[in-house]
């Protein structure tokens, strides 16, 4: 098959794009420690289906932490997380085994990232935290949209223009 290069960056944009769509209009509970919300995360199970879509999810979140309290470390660090983490779900099928990368690795390495950026102490609080929510934005709306994408707009990427 013949890679459409084109496509990929189209698709790593539109990925970027709605990341920061989704991260923004959350403000502080989007970007702080503790409890963090961030509905773009669900977007992190998507690399399953489409694996050229992980640079993408990391782009959006470098521009979406550039306003996170912890600075450039997170911009650069929280980004490099959730490449691995969508690398890693790539390389999973399965949706519900996909969903863990991005759940594991942000709820253990985005605290020591903000531990060593600020010396933030509450590691674990910050860890249990962002395992709970993580895993609610992953499983609740990831898990469906990869359903959602794997049945409604797989077959339309797929075909000849």
């Amino acid at each position: 098959m013949k890679t459409n290069v084109t496509k990929y960056i189209a698709m790593n944009a539109v990925i970027a794009a709605l990341y920061v769509v989704l991260t923004m209009p959350f403000g502080v509970i989007s970007t702080s420690a503790g409890l963090q919300f961030r509905p773009a995360e669900a977007l992190a199970i998507l690399p399953s289906l489409m694996p050229y879509v992980t640079p993408g999810l990391a782009i959006g979140c470098a521009i979406s932490n550039m306003v996170s309290a912890f600075g450039i470390a997170d911009v650069v660090f929280g980004s490099l997380v959730t490449l691995v983490a969508g690398y890693l779900s790539g390389k999973i099928k399965n949706p519900w085994l996909a969903a863990l990368p991005p759940v594991l690795l942000n709820a253990t390495l985005l605290p020591l990232i903000w531990l060593l950026a600020m010396g933030d102490a509450g590691y674990i609080v910050n860890a249990g935290s962002l395992l709970i929510t993580q895993s609610a934005v992953i499983f609740g709306l990831g898990v469906p949209l990869h359903y959602v994408f794997k049945k409604r707009v797989m077959p339309l990427l797929n075909q000849k223009i």
